[in-house]
């Protein structure tokens, strides 16, 4: 059953995401639904990249990674025998010189992982190790240039607020800052945009979604047209030209690590969106001879049921899916948990809410 919550627009969107999930049928083998890694975790953050890497797992992904510092990966495995942890993250206190290390050849083992993965995750638990920060941006420049699609957040937007060259004019990535990474991503681009925090406390009303849409536009073309979530009350979610704006509601407590569970869900489906363009499937749709390039014809790939959709719609539509599980996963732990919701109450809501919102597709075997 449908839940009541979710206005007729979204569902008609959530709809359309389904196209985009790899059915599950007995042709597929280890792996061909997605392999996901999450970049992060350190000596003082372990909690992050277990949080998103579970998210990816618990939607669906068939093998999730983690790729952290050495002195996290035996805390990451305890919490989950699940992970395939690879402890491949160097930091200052693991090599002789930290002022002058070779940071490609320190990035090697990880950037040689790239070829099995369909997606990568950056910053839940990074931590702010000027070593560590120095490999990982090795690995982002390579995964730019071999087209892997990546979602950043945490101190992984640092990096992208130190050099905004790693991300800009690259569609193939998703931003995911709060109000705060916000009004830093725009201060290093040298553009005057609010916060939704900013134009929430304007004493005039107005139609303040449409400001904080257009905001969140302007920084998102400022970067070349990368797609934004600006997590907020409701988040936007933009690539410069198309917005959709999130009406689910989420819970009443924002505890530390929910958007641990956003950052994995993209992960997933940014994984599912690889295997979908790759056809891997038959989606029964008809193919479309346009590529979308307009707010008209991403909007005309999600109102026609039948038509398969081009990447720019398909990245659009992760964005917002990610956010609509990871909302709906707050809403439903609140309802549960009250006062003491934990982040990993999320956790245990993600696949119910993918059920809920989305669905399996046409021809999945759930039942032997």
């Amino acid at each position: 059953m449908e839940p009541v919550h979710v206005s007729t627009s979204s569902k008609v969107l959530f709809q359309k995401v389904r196209k985009i999930v790899p059915p599950l049928v007995d042709k597929f083998h280890k792996g061909q639904h997605g392999r996901v890694a999450v970049i992060g975790g350190s000596l003082d953050y372990t909690g992050a990249p277990y949080f998103s890497s579970m998210a990816s797992a618990r939607l669906g992904m068939f093998l999730s990674h983690v790729i952290c510092e050495r002195s996290a990966a035996t805390v990451i495995k305890s919490y989950s025998p699940n992970l395939m942890v690879h402890p491949l993250l160097p930091s200052t206190e693991s090599v002789k010189n930290p002022e002058s290390i070779d940071a490609p050849a320190l990035a090697s083992p990880i950037i040689a992982m790239l070829p099995r993965l369909n997606a990568i995750v950056i910053g839940p638990g990074l931590g702010r190790d000027g070593v560590t920060l120095k490999v990982v941006t090795e690995v982002m420049k390579e995964a730019r240039s071999r087209s892997i699609p990546f979602v950043l957040d945490a101190d992984g937007l640092l990096l992208v607020t130190e050099d905004l060259d790693l991300v800009k004019g690259y569609k193939n990535c998703i931003l995911t800052p709060n109000v705060m990474e916000f009004s830093r991503l725009a201060k290093a681009l040298g553009i005057d945009v609010p916060s939704q925090a900013q134009i929430a406390s304007e004493p005039d009303e107005g139609d303040k979604t449409s400001k904080e849409t257009r905001a969140c536009e302007q920084l998102s073309q400022a970067l070349g047209g990368v797609t934004i979530i600006q997590k907020g009350p409701h988040d936007v979610i933009s690539n410069g030209v198309t917005s959709i704006v999130s009406d689910l509601k989420g819970g009443l407590k924002r505890s530390g690590g929910q958007g641990d569970t956003l950052t994995g869900s993209l992960g997933t489906l940014l994984a599912w969106r690889a295997a979908y363009h790759n056809k891997l499937w038959d989606s029964g749709e008809q193919e479309n001879p346009k590529e979308a390039q307009t707010k008209q014809d991403v909007m005309t790939e999600i109102e026609t049921p039948n038509l398969r959709m081009s990447p720019v719609t398909t990245l659009l539509l992760a964005a917002w899916a990610g956010s609509g599980i990871t909302r709906e996963c707050s809403r439903r732990a609140f309802n549960a948990k009250g006062r003491s919701l934990q982040a990993s109450d999320l956790t245990d809501e993600v696949y119910e809410s993918f059920l809920a919102l989305i669905g399996e597709p046409e021809g999945s075997k759930t039942h032997l």
